[in-house]
């Protein structure tokens, strides 16, 4: 479960961990003397937070995450899987299609959660304890060398300099991997028991024909599938499209169902401000003032961020369809971040908001590592979600054709 700031009682003003019994009203902050209050409407279970360092692996942080909780749920105990066998593997396929592409594709850290399911399928999948990625001896996650190394090679493949591709750059890609990740096991232990990536992907029982993303945009039909249109879909996956209610109704009924969520959403907006615990959209955005830049963590999406509206509730802007769609339209919404969505909490004017597990660690914030996200943040930045198709309302799941 998440660390909480929590009030009330005798234990004011301390942090919290686990979940509250049935006799017991939890109210929670962002940050301790601000005067929002929140009170758990649904929390599910999830490992713990970890950080992805100087890497643009979030994708992989938060859809592991978010298949962690999924073993949870479905009573397969507690693992922790390697995000960087996700990423070595998804930079193979990923490098094949840009050579494909001429080029004229994007080719970097980014990804999408689709990319899990497809790494999961063919190469299965491994614990982190055995595949930590991190051959290079920093002690934390680092690709700026890495990545810089092997958009290069890429560039040169599709430059073609021989006037025909030998078979060799896809071994020198690999040998550049190795050489950072560390080369991926064939076969190894775990709890007591010999594993192929494959058989322990069979073992932890995961379909991936089970989990399907869902998003809402005007710019295609509803209750269709389409590839949506963001740089990092090297993988051209299909989200679900459904009006903006029913993608919010339907959040909603996974999380009360017990059915996290992974959750890709644009975090450039003056709103959200990690270190206060919150992300929100004040009807006036002129009343944040934001100091100082952080490259690491999505430009200013981690700066210090100087407003009243993250100390008390403030009215928010009433999001529509169209402002959405209107903002994505204009590259106002972006696809910058993936996260897990965990539960939902209301404040003390009854408004509702999600609580959200980053891969920024647990020391960025005073909520260990989590953050508050209303449900106007929501509606306007979401992107799309990753979920285990049981989460759809049936009346919802029969208009997208999903049996």
């Amino acid at each position: 479960m998440f660390n909480k700031i929590l009030i009330g009682l005798a234990t004011a003003g301390v942090l919290y961990s686990g979940t509250a019994t049935a006799q017991e009203t939890v109210e929670l902050k962002n940050k301790k003397d601000s005067k929002y209050s929140f009170t758990i409407v649904k929390d599910i279970e999830a490992t713990d937070v970890q950080s992805q360092g100087r890497t643009g692996t979030c994708w992989s942080f938060s859809a592991l995450s978010f298949f962690e909780s999924e073993l949870m749920r479905m009573g397969k105990g507690k693992h922790n899987l390697s995000e960087m066998f996700i990423v070595r593997n998804a930079y193979v396929d990923k490098a094949v299609n840009y050579v494909r592409m001429h080029g004229k594709f994007n080719f970097g850290a980014g990804g999408a959660f689709h990319d899990i399911p497809i790494v999961i399928r063919k190469y299965g999948i491994v614990p982190e304890e055995v595949y930590k990625g991190q051959d290079y001896g920093d002690g934390r996650h680092n690709h700026s060398e890495m990545d810089g190394l092997l958009e290069a090679m890429a560039d040169v493949v599709v430059e073609n300099p021989q006037k025909k591709l030998t078979p060799s750059w896809q071994k020198a890609f690999n040998a550049v991997l190795d050489a950072y990740l560390g080369s991926v096991p064939e076969k190894f232990e775990y709890q007591g028991k010999k594993y192929t990536p494959t058989s322990f992907a069979k073992e932890l029982g995961l379909n991936m024909d089970d989990y399907v993303v869902i998003s809402s945009f005007t710019h295609h039909p509803f209750y269709e599938q389409f590839v949506l249109e963001v740089p990092d879909n090297w993988a051209f996956g299909q989200v679900y499209n459904m009006p903006l209610d029913e993608m919010v109704e339907t959040m909603d009924y996974a999380i009360n169902k017990g059915i996290s969520l992974a959750w890709a959403s644009d975090v450039s907006e003056k709103g959200f401000s990690f270190r206060d615990g919150l992300a929100i959209v004040p009807k006036d955005p002129s009343t944040i003032r934001v100091r100082g830049r952080d490259n690491q963590h999505f430009s200013d999406a981690g700066a210090e961020k100087k407003s009243s509206a993250f100390d008390e509730p403030v009215e928010e802007l009433k999001i529509t369809q169209e402002l959405r769609q209107e903002a994505f339209d204009n590259y106002e919404t972006t696809d910058d971040h993936g996260m897990h969505i965990t539960g939902i909490v209301t404040d003390q004017n009854g408004a509702k908001y999600y609580i959200v597990k980053n891969s920024w660690g647990t020391t960025y914030n005073e909520c260990d590592g989590y953050f508050y996200a209303s449900e106007a943040f929501v509606r306007y930045k979401t992107m799309n979600v990753m979920l285990h198709k049981d989460g759809i309302p049936k009346k919802i799941a029969k208009k997208l054709g999903i049996k």
